[in-house]
């Protein structure tokens, strides 16, 4: 079933198009990834979808209604973890979590109920006596997220939740968003970390410049560089003459210079690594690291762009 529909969608400030004419669905319990550069559009388009701004054209459907014309049908089932941290600092997390439940319309033994069951699912019931400036990064985000889920929401939009935190903290979300889409929770994830949308997503859009460039499975977006193997060579220096000669070894479909690397791609490139070393050596140059990639998003994104996604 079709939870969510987006349909054209339109966004200009000013003279800045910020979205342009993007269109896809979420199906009814599965994480949805919206993938992109930052800048690409995505918080742009899930301000609309959380009915914060107004688009400039295209509509925006939650199971069938308008959201557009009726907010409220999505609102009182939406969550949204923002991409700024909305928490007061010099309140406690318990505190937090009740105002927000407060907002939600959760009091008493329900709203003291559902604060010790999200503590739970955000590993942070034994410092929610402390107060918000005392917390780490990483603790915000999870108590940004804890907010998030007071109400019960049926569809939940993450908007780079893991933004400038620590490994473990990562960690600890990314398993969290698991958990809540085990339980039945459809999630919107927005990123640009291509690993983080690859662990989580059963389907990605691919964002950049405002418009959706790919969409898909992983399987299918793979598929769209046709099984090419990348190597990345970092050498001591690079001239034009390289760059040359190694495209013209049998196999290699292209190379290209990728910010300080030479990025080398084909069909199985790695099973001619011999040759491109060897040319290499002849150009007198000297290697000072390797890295062997299969396809996956980011190669996507660079065959799609022809450039890297964080760049």
């Amino acid at each position: 079933m079709v939870l969510l529909k987006v349909v054209n969608l339109h966004k200009s400030f000013g003279g800045t198009k910020a979205v342009e004419g993007i269109s896809f669905e979420v199906g009814r319990g599965e994480v949805f990834g919206l993938l992109g550069p930052n800048g690409a559009g995505k918080s742009t388009t899930i301000s609309i979808i959380s009915t914060l701004i107004l688009p400039t054209d295209g509509e925006v459907y939650y199971k069938g209604v308008n959201i557009l014309k009726e907010p409220n049908s999505v609102r009182r089932n939406l969550g949204v973890v923002p991409q700024d941290i909305a928490l007061y600092p010099t309140l406690t997390g318990y505190e937090n979590l009740r105002f927000w439940g407060n907002m939600y319309g959760l009091k008493g033994a329900e709203l003291k109920k559902r604060i010790n069951e999200v503590s739970e699912i955000i590993g942070l019931n034994g410092r929610l006596k402390d107060r918000v400036d005392k917390y780490s990064g990483g603790m915000k985000r999870r108590l940004n997220i804890g907010a998030a889920l007071l109400h019960k929401p049926e569809l939940l939009i993450m908007d780079e939740p893991t933004a400038g935190i620590d490994p473990q903290s990562r960690n600890h979300i990314l398993d969290t968003v698991l958990d809540l889409n085990r339980q039945g929770v459809t999630i919107i994830y927005t990123s640009h970390y291509m690993e983080e949308v690859e662990y989580l997503c059963s389907r990605i859009c691919i964002m950049d410049q405002g418009r959706i460039i790919a969409s898909g499975t992983q399987e299918e977006l793979v598929g769209l560089v046709k099984g090419e193997t990348r190597i990345n060579l970092k050498l001591d220096r690079i001239d034009r003459d390289i760059l040359q000669s190694l495209e013209a070894i049998n196999g290699v479909a292209g190379a290209e210079l990728v910010q300080d690397e030479i990025a080398v791609s084909g069909e199985n490139v790695d099973m001619i690594l011999a040759d491109i070393i060897g040319i290499i050596a002849e150009h007198g140059m000297r290697i000072s690291s390797i890295d062997v990639s299969k396809p996956n998003l980011e190669s996507v994104f660079l065959h799609l762009t022809g450039k890297a996604l964080r760049d």
